[in-house]
């Protein structure tokens, strides 16, 4: 165990002396609480490590010592032989580096991508418990959910999501003052930046490249997320089924899915993949942050469950990127970002059909009733489109009880009124702009 203690010192050294990669400040908090481990979870690529660089930023400057820093990147390779038994060794090389500290200072623990370490959670609580250290985790959402971690840590971790970049994040990245009162000129730019936004997406690594490598860099997410996160951590039988549907379902984003459905496309591709077996795979998706399912709205669980469900996909760029152009349209894409600005800030996320049979296109709710309903729409400037967006939002809004609804369009801006209250039309760049500034 010498040499890999060894090296697990040098790791520590050489994290303390490293400059600190903060990029642009993620509108998330990632503050520890007492007696808690922080963990971040996320889809690949979408700038966990550098949230942790930024908190570690953030202390230094609060003028606690770097050599209280321990910060390890467990996708090290030099560390592919830590495993259950001896991942105690990070502690140990440590303190040997620093025994004065033990028991005596506070010590601000970074452990990034812990999860590829099994049993990773017994030595993680376990430094908890000491009572002086600060625990930060991230961990690519394959191993390490929200679900997971509630059951290994048994109540004594906080879970923060994290997203590729909103909007807003990216406005920021790019330096544009994008709060308060935005002027004509201000809006101009704002304008011209989402029109780039639109094409790329929120994943870090995309931002500002040319097409051609935006493209490729979103398949290469894709193949990872696949074959790492889904097909590799449930040791799944038919690899190339999953990937099959992966796609099926991008082509698909703001469409109605069912599992018979999906059974019966494998089914027509060669795959003879039992029902159980989609419905697995559609967990597994959603566990990865890489797929959303939206459920209906309903008080009664069972009709919720019972109904064809929508999906989305974690960023509009990467379906843009990944879909065969078949299904997917801009409106579809359109309605995947909305729907993913939404989830940001609220869980879960709904659609909603009326009484008659009309369909909103979400519905986000504290508790109930419903605390939003908002249609997407390219645009409402033909005549019919505008005459059916219009007619159910109305039913919902009286169905709700709400006085208020919204459209979100391309473009377009304007007030409705109807007689169940009022109507905002708006144009996805305000949209994005307004529900970040509220939250």
């Amino acid at each position: 165990m010498k040499p890999l203690l060894n090296t697990l010192q040098d790791i520590i050294l050489d994290n303390q002396e490293t400059a600190l990669f903060t990029g642009v400040r993620r509108h998330v908090q990632l503050g520890a609480l007492p007696d808690k481990a922080l963990v971040c979870i996320g889809v690949r690529r979408c700038g966990k490590s550098t949230a942790l660089h930024q908190v570690m930023r953030r202390l230094l400057d609060g003028g606690v010592d770097p050599r209280n820093l321990l910060y390890v990147n467990f996708f090290d390779d030099r560390l592919h032989a830590l495993n259950r038994g001896n991942i105690g060794l990070v502690e140990e090389a440590y303190f040997l580096l620093y025994p004065e500290k033990k028991r005596t200072e506070r010590i601000y623990c970074f452990f990034d991508e812990i999860q590829v370490v099994e049993g990773w959670e017994p030595f993680v609580d376990r430094m908890r418990r000491s009572g002086k250290c600060e625990i930060y985790i991230t961990g690519s959402s394959s191993k390490l959910l929200s679900t997971d971690v509630a059951t290994q840590m048994r109540g004594r971790s906080l879970c923060v999501e994290l997203f590729p970049f909103s909007f807003s994040e990216a406005l920021d990245w790019d330096g544009i003052d994008h709060r308060g009162a935005l002027s004509s000129r201000k809006q101009l730019i704002v304008r011209k930046h989402f029109a780039r936004y639109w094409q790329s997406g929120g994943f870090p690594e995309v931002h500002g490249v040319d097409a051609r490598t935006r493209v490729a860099i979103h398949q290469e997410y894709l193949k990872s997320i696949v074959l790492r996160d889904v097909v590799e951590r449930h040791d799944a039988p038919h690899p190339r089924a999953i990937s099959d549907l992966a796609h099926r379902l991008i082509d698909s984003v703001g469409s109605m899915y069912s599992i018979n459905k999906l059974t019966g496309y494998l089914k027509s591709l060669g795959h003879k993949v039992p029902k159980m077996s989609v419905s697995a795979y559609l967990t597994w998706f959603e566990d990865a942050f890489f797929l959303f399912s939206v459920r209906l709205f309903d008080a009664s669980l069972s009709r919720s469950h019972a109904n064809p469900r929508k999906v989305y996909c974690v960023d509009h760029g990467m379906a843009r990127s990944c879909a065969s152009g078949v299904l997917v349209n801009e409106g579809h894409l359109l309605e995947n970002l909305v729907f993913i600005a939404l989830r940001r800030v609220f869980s879960p996320v709904f659609y909603y059909r009326t009484h008659s049979g009309r369909e909103v296109d979400f519905v986000v709710c504290e508790r109930s009733p419903a605390k939003q309903l908002i249609q997407v729409c390219e645009t409402i400037a033909g005549e019919e489109t505008r005459g059916r967006e219009v007619a159910a939002l109305v039913e919902a809004m009286t169905e709700q009880k709400l006085m208020e609804g919204t459209i979100v369009t391309r473009d377009e801006q304007e007030i409705i009124e109807v007689p169940a209250g009022t109507i905002r039309v708006v144009p996805i760049w305000r949209f994005l702009l307004e529900l970040h500034s509220a939250v």
